[in-house]
């Protein structure tokens, strides 16, 4: 998922936004292959919702957004195995040419 958001350290970050990426894997338990229930699964289009709900309000820190989107996903899916969620702020202005800078936090 890509998003224009305002998170970030310094003012100026929260201010301009920048540009981030974002890969959320869920693990979920083998579905049966003839029902075509999606109840039974992960709603991507929901997950899609969560982050983009949480990329819309801005931190600090993109640990936390991490965490708010984990901890939101974990406690609406109750049969995933185990998921992850990585955020990569998209070129951060940290004095020299960075490509990224990356947060990821499994459960």
């Amino acid at each position: 998922m890509y998003f224009k958001a305002y998170h970030g350290f310094y003012e100026a970050e929260r201010k301009m936004g920048n540009d981030f990426n974002l890969d959320v894997s869920i693990t979920i338990p083998k579905a049966d292959r003839y029902d075509d229930d999606i109840d039974k699964t992960i709603n991507y289009e929901e997950i899609y919702s969560i982050c983009k709900e949480e990329m819309e309000d801005g931190k600090m820190l993109i640990e936390t957004v991490v965490n708010r989107i984990l901890k939101r996903i974990k406690n609406k899916y109750k049969q995933a195995l185990s998921g992850s969620v990585k955020i990569a702020k998209i070129g951060p202005q940290l004095g020299g040419r960075i490509d990224q800078a990356v947060v990821e936090m499994k459960f």
